[in-house]
Parts: structure tokens; sequence; C-alpha cells
């Protein structure tokens, strides 16, 4: 549960610390003055993108902090995974909102998208007017009856997507087989031919024409380089005047000095490794002039083989690299075409077993489907009795439909509110109360068979007034039994079941501000009072009592 919320310069609050109830939390105020303020920092915690427009003007930065009470979930595997440090039942949500970026941290370590994804998904279950959009969407029933049956034909579902990947994995190879076996002969002998043409080539590597012109280069030179090398090994190793021979007596008068100077010891070392280095160099000299040869044979090999390599380039790629992958690529298109002319009727048998496999498995979903729809139909039925609506009906609708990821069913909820009504489409529920109503419902029974620990309304009560006002009270009140609830109300009966009750102002002085409170006593009376008669006068102080006494 959320037991702490901490904002900082967060869009109108310069500062706030709210302490929620493990029961039934309610936010009530003047229209306007910012309730939704305190759901929306909850929310924006746990999302992964946050706008820098709820930075307070004027400010760096905005944080939002979360303290979360896990008393269900085993969550050390999970912050394992992401080096987190466990800290037992208290886990710190924190977000920086700045200028240029948004940070998350959970016991103070950076986490990223999929983690705050998962974290939420067992903590968090906000309803608000986009969700109930996506309640009354049919695309989504399926989903919602699933998960609420997810115990009983769970596994089966999973077994038949896994299933169903593989069926149209094996169609897309059994569709592959039957394009190349379309293609003609000439096709066939002409994608032989070019395989053929660079597997004859026997390319060594990517850069084999490179190190082959570098070859060239040498061999079209060898003459000058001959002379040029020569003429420098003579240059340090002759037999008069020679470098070496300059360098000996340097060494020798150098040698004689070092004996009289300590000093110039470190430099007649030096000189004598630069005379060693010197004596190789020329040795590396001669070899090379010695050893260099105008082959003339090779020559020619050499520019027969370059002359290959640039055809095949011209014709496969504008480099080896990519010779070497058009030609992979093309015995790959061969060895396809020669194994799918032999493998379509395999492909057919097997494409033909697992449909029937899949229609045995949907079959299976779709009568465990049947049975929880009536089960899940009755339920929503006898809570929507309970709020107020005792002439509805309502009805999962279960019908077939072909194959798909999913089963072969379509899922629809389906409710009439007035007995003179036929079943309708929910999307087709006009009044905002009956709406609300049948959300609540919906939410109350899928909120009890989870384990999402806070639920947070965004308004739920709204259309509704009278009795149905009661028996959403009653049961707001009665699913705070099994989870932390937080919620927005205008409605007077339901605020007066809070275990604590916050009350938002919103003050215009130099500037605009929203300050929080906690209501007791008193100013809980008044603030019921005033929900409850849009003034505060003797009588609806009167039935705000009533209401906290009740």
């Amino acid at each position: 549960m959320i037991k702490q919320l901490k904002l900082k310069d967060y869009i109108l609050i310069d500062e706030l610390t709210a302490n929620f109830h493990e029961g039934l939390n309610v936010i009530t105020g003047e229209t306007g003055a910012g309730k939704s303020i305190l759901i929306s920092a909850i929310d924006l915690a746990f999302a992964p993108r946050v706008s820098k427009e709820v930075i307070k003007t004027r400010c760096d930065k905005a944080v939002i902090e979360l303290t979360i009470e896990n008393r269900k979930h085993n969550l050390k595997p999970l912050f394992e995974e992401y080096g987190i440090d466990d800290a037992g039942t208290e886990i710190i949500l924190s977000k920086e909102i700045t200028q240029s970026s948004v940070r998350t941290r959970i016991n103070g370590t950076l986490i990223n998208q999929d983690f705050l994804k998962q974290i939420k998904s067992l903590f968090l279950d906000i309803h608000s007017q986009h969700q109930t959009y996506v309640f009354m969407q049919p695309k989504y029933h399926i989903t919602l009856l699933d998960n609420y049956a997810k115990d009983v034909y769970g596994s089966n579902l999973e077994e038949y997507r896994t299933l169903y990947r593989k069926y149209l994995d094996t169609k897309n190879l059994l569709e592959q087989a039957k394009n190349s076996a379309d293609t003609t002969e000439s096709q066939i002998e002409f994608l032989k031919f070019q395989v053929n043409e660079i597997e004859a080539a026997e390319i060594q590597s990517e850069t084999e024409d490179e190190e082959l012109n570098n070859e060239l280069e040498v061999l079209e030179n060898a003459e000058k380089l001959k002379e040029l090398t020569g003429a420098s090994y003579w240059a340090i190793n002759g037999d008069d005047g020679s470098i070496m021979e300059a360098l000996g007596k340097i060494k020798q008068n150098i040698s004689k000095a070092a004996s009289m100077d300590k000093n110039l010891e470190e430099l007649e070392q030096n000189l004598i490794d630069a005379i060693e280095r010197l004596h190789d160099a020329g040795s590396e000299l001669r070899d090379y002039s010695q050893n260099l040869d105008n082959d003339t044979e090779r020559l020619n090999e050499i520019q027969e083989r370059l002359f290959l390599l640039d055809k095949l380039k011209r014709k496969y790629g504008g480099s080896l690299a990519e010779v070497i992958k058009t030609g992979q690529k093309l015995a790959d298109e061969l060895a396809g075409i020669e194994f799918s002319t032999q493998n379509i009727e395999e492909l057919e048998k097997e494409v033909s077993k697992i449909h029937l496999e899949l229609v045995e498995k949907a079959s299976v979903i779709t009568e465990k489907r049947q049975d929880y729809a009536k089960v899940l139909s009755a339920y929503i039925q006898e809570k929507l009795e309970q709020l107020e609506l005792p002439k509805a009906r309502f009805e999962i609708s279960v019908t077939s439909k072909e194959l798909s990821s999913d089963g072969a069913d379509n899922v629809e909820f389906l409710i009439s509110t007035n007995v003179s009504e036929d079943l309708k489409p929910l999307a087709k529920v006009a009044s905002g109360g009956e709406i609300s109503r049948v959300m609540l419902a919906i939410k109350s029974i899928f909120a009890q068979s989870d384990d999402i620990d806070t639920v947070i309304f965004d308004e739920i009560d709204t259309g509704i007034s009278g009795k149905a006002s009661q028996s959403v009270a009653d049961e707001i009140k009665d699913l705070s039994k099994y989870h932390q609830i937080i919620l927005i109300t205008h409605q007077p009966i339901i605020a007066s079941k809070a275990d604590k009750h916050f009350y938002v102002r919103k003050s215009q002085a130099d500037e605009t501000k929203v300050e929080v409170y906690v209501l007791t006593g008193e100013n809980r009376i008044k603030a019921l009072a005033e929900l409850a008669g849009g003034e505060i006068n003797e009588q609806s102080i009167e039935f705000a009592k009533s209401l906290v006494n009740a």
C-alpha cells in the first residue's frame, strides 16, 4: 500500500507530505481546487515519461516520492535482478523531473521503464475516465474475462498461444515454399550460375584485393626499390666514408671523453644504442634488396586475379565483403528453393495437424470461457443490484470467430438497465450515473480477485445521488477491506465513510498555491456539511453529524 506521498515544487505545490491510511482515503475540495493533483502525482511516479510542465513555475525541478509498504509480494528476486537493495517491507520510489531529464529511483537505485511497469502492476490500479473508456470497448472484454479466470484456464490459454505462434511460423514457411516452387527453371539455372561463379572464385578474405594491390605495386617497382634500398645499405655500411665508419670514429672519441668525464657516460650509451639500431637497419635493407626479384610470372598472376575480383565486385557489390554477402544470400535462396520443392507436402501436413490441435485447444478454452462468463455475469449483476440498479441485467456474450491469437471467441459485455430494453453493448449505456456504477461493480469484482494493493478512483461518483450514493459508499467501504482505496468525491455520503479525509484548497494571493489538509473532528464535520448543502449552517451540520455517526 502507499504509506506516504511527498511532493516538492510540483505544479502548484511548494512542498507536501501526505500520509495515507491502509483503508479508505477520501479527497474532497471545491471545484478547481486541485484535487486531482495528488492522484496525478501518484500516477506519474509510475509513469515512464513525464512532461517538464509539472515543474512549478520558476523552479529548477520537481520531485515526487512515494513510500510503499509491501505486505504481499516477494520482490527479492526482482530486486536482485536489477541490483536494488532490499529494504524489507518498505520501498521508496522517487522521481526527479528537470527541464532536460527524468530520473526514477527505487531505494536509491536508478531503474528503467520495464522495472517500473512491473512494480506498478503489483501495487497500483487507477480507475480514471480513460480506464472507463477502455472497459467499455469490446476488444478489451476478452482480456478482462481471461484475467478474472486466469487460475482456471490461464495455462490452457498460454499453451494455445504458443501453439498458435508455431502455426503462424509453419504457415509462413509453407507460403515461402509455395512461392519458391513457382520459380521457373531458367531462374533456378541463373541462380545456380551466380552461386557457382562466386564460389569458384574462392575469395580468400574481404581484403584480398587490397593485399594483392599492395603486392602488385611492389612488383611493378621492383627495380627502383632494389636501387633505393641497395644504395641506402651502402651508405650505411660501405667500405669508404660510410655512416658506420664515421659513427665508429665518433664513438671512439666519446668513449675517451667519458673516461675523463662521467657525465658523458649516458651520452656514450645512447650513441652505442643508435649504432646498433643503424646496423640492424642496414642488415634489413641488404636482405630486402637481395631478396627483391622482378617476378614477371607472379605479376601476371596478380593482375589476372585482380581482374576477376573486379569483375565480381561490378556484378555483385562494390566490395569483396558485399560479394561474399551476396554469394551467401544467393546460396541460401537456392537451397531454400531446392528444399521447398521437396517440402511443401510435409509442411501442408504439419499446418493441418497444428490447426486441428488449435481447434481442439480453442474448444476447451471456449467451454471454460462460457462457464466463467456466466459466473462473472452473475457476480456483476449482483453488484449492480447492490448499487441501486435492481432492474439491470448483465451478460457476457461469448460467440465464435476464426482462430486468432486468443482463441476462437468474441467476448463482449452486454447490459440493460431498464426492464423494457434489450441487452445492448456496454458502450451504449447512456447515463453517467449508470456508467459509474457499472464500472464500480466491474472494478469491485476484479479487485477482489487480484493482488493489487492500492486502487484509486478518480470521481467514480459522477452522476449519482440519493440512494445510489449510499450504495456506492457502502460498496467502496466494503472494497477497502481488501485494498487500500484512494478516491476523489463530491458526495458527502461517500466522504463520510473515510478512514482518512484529505481536504484540498487553492489560494491565490501573491501566487496560486494548492494546500492539502487532513480533516478531523469539527473540521471534518464542516467539510461534509459544505459538501451536502453548499454552505455551512445548522441543518447541514446536523446532516453531516448523522453521516459520521451512521
